[in-house]
């Protein structure tokens, strides 16, 4: 990487962003087919002097926050949000197995007897997250709903990363702002304080997912809910209306999230959908 790999990056999305693009009228006599520096300063929200320091590479150290707010301005894919950060000094730290080296261990495996639960549950959906939402382990009721909407992609599958940055979870979510923003509480609020791998994701996200991520971090307000309502629409088993039990298992730093059927219908979707017979599974009726 040179030394200003991240402001060539900048100023060459800025003059490939038209002003129709980010909604500004183009206005006669424009020395760039793109973006003038003041316009996508203004759009960001940060000041032109600060701009013209990323650009020229006299400062390569930019908040998350920064990021995620260039990068909605400049309309960037999530490839291009990934680059982004890694272009940046934090960033590139970010990439080094010691960044969290004095931090408590992650938990990125189960006990046994943890495992031996998930199968117990069977064919009720369970999964074991950690405090982060990687998906640890999950039972085969689980695979069977999570699956086919992409939340299991990849090595390290990770609920919350799923719910920003793939598309898929806008159609498989319909009430999409409210898993939002159960799953950003829980990230704010159930992890101890100024936790670095906490830290280290909500500057992904805020980068990867732009605002929609970031407001909902910086909203002290929103509570996460152990029990609650999620409805799915499911390619196989059409729609269902779950409801989620989280039990705690606080001394591994991670949590069991439990999927029942709210209704009669879904019961028989998720019969269908793990192969039981009709009846193996029975609606749980809501609280009040």
């Amino acid at each position: 990487m040179s030394d200003n790999d991240l402001g060539t990056f900048l100023r060459g999305r800025r003059e490939a962003v038209t002003p129709a693009e980010a909604g500004l009228p183009a206005g006669p006599r424009r020395r760039t087919p793109g973006l003038r520096r003041s316009e996508l300063a203004t759009l960001a929200g940060v000041s032109v002097e600060y701009l013209t320091r990323l650009e020229q590479g006299r400062d390569r150290n930019p908040s998350a926050q920064v990021l995620g707010a260039l990068a909605d301005a400049l309309h960037l894919s999530l490839a291009e949000r990934v680059l982004l950060r890694r272009l940046t000094a934090r960033g590139a730290c970010a990439d080094d197995p010691l960044v969290c080296a004095a931090a408590p261990p992650l938990s990125r495996t189960v006990r046994p007897t943890v495992r031996a639960v998930l199968d117990r549950l069977e064919p009720t959906p369970a999964v074991a997250l950690n405090w982060i939402g990687d998906v640890l382990a999950r039972n085969e009721g689980f695979e069977r709903l999570a699956g086919p909407i992409g939340l299991l992609d990849g090595e390290r599958p990770n609920l919350l990363r799923y719910v920003f940055t793939d598309e898929r979870s806008r159609a498989a979510y319909p009430d999409w702002a409210e898993t939002a923003d159960d799953l950003v509480a829980r990230l704010r609020h159930d992890v101890p304080l100024r936790d670095p791998y906490v830290t280290e994701l909500a500057d992904e996200l805020t980068v990867t997912a732009g605002a929609e991520f970031a407001d909902r971090f910086a909203d002290l307000t929103l509570t996460p809910r152990r029990v609650g309502n999620r409805r799915v629409e499911h390619p196989r088993a059409g729609a269902l209306h779950l409801l989620h039990e989280t039990l705690a298992l606080p001394e591994d730093g991670q949590w069991i999230t439990v999927h029942l059927p709210a209704d009669d219908v879904t019961a028989a979707a998720l019969d269908r959908l793990v192969g039981r017979r009709p009846g193996a599974l029975r609606a749980v009726p809501a609280a009040g």
